[in-house]
């Protein structure tokens, strides 16, 4: 199952963006300020949860991670949060490099992370 709709129960949308543009984030926001960059949706749309969901569809995007199925993203502000288990040190520490190449993202926490 796919990261987006195992985590939040969507499906890929066509416009679907890991890294959106800063223009787009003006051009669909509605109240014409800017949205910041973790709170920007997978369509460029303002979401609490944005950040979370563009890193979920860098891993839907990586067929690596099609199997992993015990780990979860959640993000507090511009941090992700990694909760669960994975199979490997090395797996861990590429989840993490493609967490933090997303737009928004400051930090990335593993620390509810277990290996084996």
């Amino acid at each position: 199952m796919a990261w987006l709709q195992r985590l939040f129960g969507l499906e890929k949308p066509a416009d679907a963006q890991v890294n959106p543009s800063e223009t787009a984030t003006s051009e669909n926001n509605n109240t014409g300020e800017d949205i910041p960059l973790e709170r920007i949706g997978l369509s460029g749309e303002y979401d609490q949860s944005g950040l979370a969901k563009r890193v979920a569809l860098a891993f839907d995007e990586t067929p690596d991670f099609d199997n992993i199925n015990t780990l979860y993203v959640a993000q507090r502000g511009s941090t992700v949060v990694l909760k669960g288990q994975v199979p490997s040190q090395e797996t861990l520490n590429q989840m993490v490099n493609i967490a933090r190449s997303v737009s928004g993202a400051t930090d990335v926490t593993t620390d509810q992370v277990s290996v084996g």
